[in-house]
């Protein structure tokens, strides 16, 4: 009898970890490279984002919300919305001292964000947010997230370490990471946007993303994850919020299990449908009414 019963607690034990373990588990890793034009795109030299994307989705013509600013444009990204239902209209915006109210809020006043959302559809799903530019999470509620980094001085070596080390602690769970830098947008604002410095900072951040996936690979979090390439503007001279095409054109791109391999699209797309996207790969069905973005065409297996 010993030798039957250890087949079938040994069966039992593999199917535990196909269904609650990593092959199992939704992991998305969003990269955020503040102020990072399709200009830049196209000029700079970014090998690790162009192999990690090879086998997904690239949009250059990806429109940001208006204005093209900052926190209106990150803050589409997060909750599938413009800044005329979310009503983050400019950089100063606080949750005390705002002109704009926002069409719905949670209990606490804020609008309704993709980390609101996964948190309530899949209660036991880990969020991670790093940032280093300090107004980027005035629209959030942190309440929603399980690990928040702020790295100072727009430095984000740290902030790749740590999203790292959460994605592996968490392996086990549907994740989701978002991980930001602005040092990009303030090469731009430093130097103007499309100098030579300019085009470093991507090119250093597409170092730092390379090291990134490297680590993920070895630690066998890569195959079955999903990753975001997203931003929020692109800029002229030395500043952005305008009309132009330097600003309102921007990269976008999304690779993984679920997505199809498109290469360089043309599709619509807009900054307020990221956080559709990402319902789409959790599974979640049930999404804020007041969310206007849409899932771009095709894109999905």
């Amino acid at each position: 009898m010993k030798t039957p019963i250890l087949k079938i607690l040994l069966l039992l034990s593999c199917c535990s970890i196909s269904v609650f373990g990593q092959k199992d588990s939704k992991r998305v890793l969003i990269i955020g490279l503040d102020g990072f034009s399709t200009e830049g795109f196209k000029v700079a030299k970014h090998p690790n984002i162009d192999q990690l994307f090879a086998n997904g989705v690239i949009s250059l013509t990806t429109r940001p919300v208006m204005p093209s600013v900052t926190l209106p444009n990150w803050t589409s990204h997060l909750t599938g919305s413009g800044p005329e239902e979310h009503g983050i209209t400019a950089n100063d915006w606080t949750l005390q001292k705002h002109l704009l109210p926002p069409l719905q809020t949670d209990s606490d006043d804020y609008y309704p964000s993709i980390f609101k959302v996964l948190k309530e559809d899949l209660p036991k799903s880990r969020i991670g947010y790093y940032y280093n530019w300090k107004e980027l999470i005035n629209p959030i509620n942190k309440k929603y997230l399980d690990e928040v980094s702020f790295e100072e001085n727009d430095q984000y070596s740290q902030n790749y370490d740590k999203a790292f080390n959460f994605l592996l602690e968490n392996r086990v769970h549907p994740t989701l990471v978002f991980l930001y830098s602005v040092h990009t947008d303030h090469a731009g604002h430093g130097y103007g946007w499309m100098t030579d410095p300019y085009i470093k900072a991507i090119e250093e951040a597409d170092l730092a993303i390379g090291k990134l996936l490297d680590r993920l690979k070895s630690a066998d979090l890569y195959k079955g994850t999903h990753f975001m390439l997203i931003t929020d503007h692109g800029g002229i001279n030395k500043g952005h919020g305008g009309v132009s095409r330097s600003e309102m054109e921007i990269p976008w791109a999304i690779t993984g299990p679920k997505i199809k391999t498109k290469g360089l699209t043309n599709i619509y797309n807009s900054n307020k449908n990221t956080s559709l996207v990402l319902a789409r790969i959790f599974g979640i069905r049930k999404l804020p009414t007041v969310w206007t973005g849409e899932i771009p065409e095709d894109i999905f297996r």
